[in-house]
């Protein structure tokens, strides 16, 4: 009985180690990703700034890696500017090589590569 009951703790020890180190990983994998998302956010950021200085605002850099996408509806409801305007700051962004433009049904969605190739990977 008493080896039974020791058999058990260990399987149930070894059991909870097994989770633990998986939390563990888990944890070091999105420490390293939110690392790496920071990362692009400031050499995005920097590349705006050096290629295209008249594009830059914070707000729309913070816009570009709330998600790998973007919609023009978006620029305009957070940078408060007319659609012309906020079209001009995609196609813009898109010559420098910071988003991708895609037709998707009777939309487009400005692909923000970088961040996308991150959250893939």
């Amino acid at each position: 009985m008493l080896l039974q009951l020791r058999i058990s703790f260990i399987r149930h020890y070894l059991l909870i180690l097994y989770i633990l180190n998986g939390i563990e990983q888990t944890a070091k994998q999105t420490i390293n990703q939110i690392k790496e998302i920071n990362r692009l956010f400031i050499a995005t950021q920097e590349k705006i700034k050096l290629e295209a200085e008249k594009l830059y605002d914070k707000e729309l850099v913070e816009l570009l890696f709330e998600q790998p996408y973007c919609r023009i509806e978006y620029v305009i409801e957070r940078l408060g500017v007319s659609r012309i305007t906020a079209s001009k700051y995609l196609k813009g962004l898109e010559e420098i090589g910071i988003l991708e433009s895609r037709r998707v049904w009777k939309e487009i969605l400005h692909i923000n590569t970088n961040l996308f190739a991150q959250l893939k990977s």
